[in-house]
């Protein structure tokens, strides 16, 4: 006899949580599109099975601790999702459920210092700078570091850009078509500022005024895919109040935060934020959406042909269904071809953190993505996500074949100015 979750008992998360996993019919068509089911072969490491362990935890068949291996194992790349015939909201449940199992988890000192670092420092574009600097004076000694600081290391670019601070206004040129709020980012300030600046620029040229907030910060999305609900909602409120609300727009250049705002209201559900945040959740857009929607100005040619495969960000094609915009946008370039990459809704292995907590998995990912870019011969990589930007640069680079890896926006403003001189590469 199937045993019910006894909803009565639980909160308004643990509500969600139950109707979520009651949704699931246990048909497998989420086994095929798994990259954790794909590699390891194992029922527990597919989205139904994991749907199996929580209902079991939450019944109290099985203990939460039993579960977490195969939880912590699970990218959140949503691929499940659009796969799914029923409908299993995955992408609110996981993070549900990593918060219910956070006070049973036990971790080592090694993990507890790892954990600590990358959730106190990636948020805070200073912090994270600084802690990257340091890291990359410990190169020498990566080997003899514990797992998840030598895969912190190994992410690290050899030299880190200079800062570049952002304007609180980027005016459009010529008529203004638009106003849009940008939310700036946190790691990719520190790693790749020149995305935002090309981002305003492409915006600009588009007719589009761009308000950067000065009081805004960490869009909480690596906390809310954590499970780390309270630290989640702490650094959303703060962009609750920071973004204007006379805009056409909030925009995001980077999947996995788009993704993360877009589901503020589920993570305010039940609090009294909740009507604030699910009207600026329904505001947010990503720039390649924005963009296709609002209709670009047709750019000029690439100074030379380029070749470039196209990697579908997973938050952007599995948890916001934006796969057609970017690509409508980049074969707008005269001169660039984009092909696509076997297995391309298939994750590459950064997802959020899970490239510095499950390294071993993440390179198998990782190996695996940019063996399929080399295949289809193509001089360079695109994609919506610094995450996966630098996940690829790495692994290609470790196949000893290194290729140029752009932002969508940055092969567009290269394409703009003085027709793509510099975009080519190979």
């Amino acid at each position: 006899m199937q045993h019910t979750i006894p909803v009565h008992q639980l909160g308004a998360e643990g509500k969600v949580m139950a109707h979520a996993i009651e949704a699931c019919v246990h048909c497998g068509f989420c086994l095929a599109a798994c990259p954790t089911y794909a590699v390891l072969g194992e029922e527990m490491d597919s989205p139904r099975g994991r749907i199996f362990l929580m209902k079991s935890a939450l019944e109290g068949s099985l203990t939460v601790e039993e579960t977490l291996p195969y939880i912590d194992r699970c990218l959140g790349c949503l691929a499940c999702v659009p796969a799914c015939p029923s409908g299993v909201p995955y992408g609110e449940l996981l993070p549900l459920y990593r918060a219910h199992a956070a006070p049973h988890r036990r971790r080592s000192l090694v993990e507890t210092a790892a954990h600590t670092l990358v959730h106190e420092t990636l948020p805070y574009p200073d912090r994270f700078r600084l802690a990257a600097l340091t890291g990359r004076m410990g190169k020498p000694v990566q080997g003899a570091l514990p797992g998840p600081f030598q895969a912190m290391l190994n992410l690290l670019p050899d030299e880190l850009p200079s800062a570049q601070p952002l304007p609180s206004l980027y005016p459009a040129e010529g008529r203004r078509r638009a106003r849009v709020a940008l939310l700036a980012g946190c790691v990719q300030q520190a790693l790749a500022p020149e995305i935002n600046w090309a981002t305003l620029r492409v915006l600009a040229k588009n007719g589009v005024e761009v308000l950067i907030p000065k009081g805004q910060g960490c869009c909480g999305s690596l906390s809310l895919h954590a499970g780390e609900l309270e630290r989640a909602r702490t650094l959303a409120r703060r962009n609750l109040r920071a973004f204007p609300r006379d805009v056409d727009a909030v925009l995001t250049n980077a999947a996995g935060c788009g993704s993360g705002m877009k589901e503020y209201g589920v993570l305010f559900a039940g609090q009294p934020e909740a009507a604030e945040a699910g009207a600026f959740a329904g505001r947010v857009r990503d720039v390649s959406e924005f963009l296709s929607e609002l209709g670009l100005a047709p750019p000029p040619a690439l100074r030379e042909p380029l070749v470039a495969a196209y990697h579908d960000a997973c938050h952007l094609a599995h948890a916001q269904s934006i796969s057609a915009a970017p690509r409508q946008l980049l074969r707008s370039i005269p001169n660039l071809t984009l092909v696509e990459i076997p297995e391309g809704e298939m994750c590459c292995g950064s997802a959020g953190t899970y490239n510095l907590e499950q390294p071993e998995l993440a390179n198998i990912f990782g190996r695996r993505k940019a063996a399929n870019i080399l295949g289809t011969g193509a001089q360079a990589v695109v994609a919506g996500n610094i995450g996966c930007l630098i996940q690829i640069r790495t692994h290609l680079q470790k196949l000893g074949r290194p290729r140029p890896v752009y932002h969508t926006l940055e092969l567009l403003d290269r394409a703009y100015k003085d027709g793509g001189q510099g975009a080519g590469g190979g």
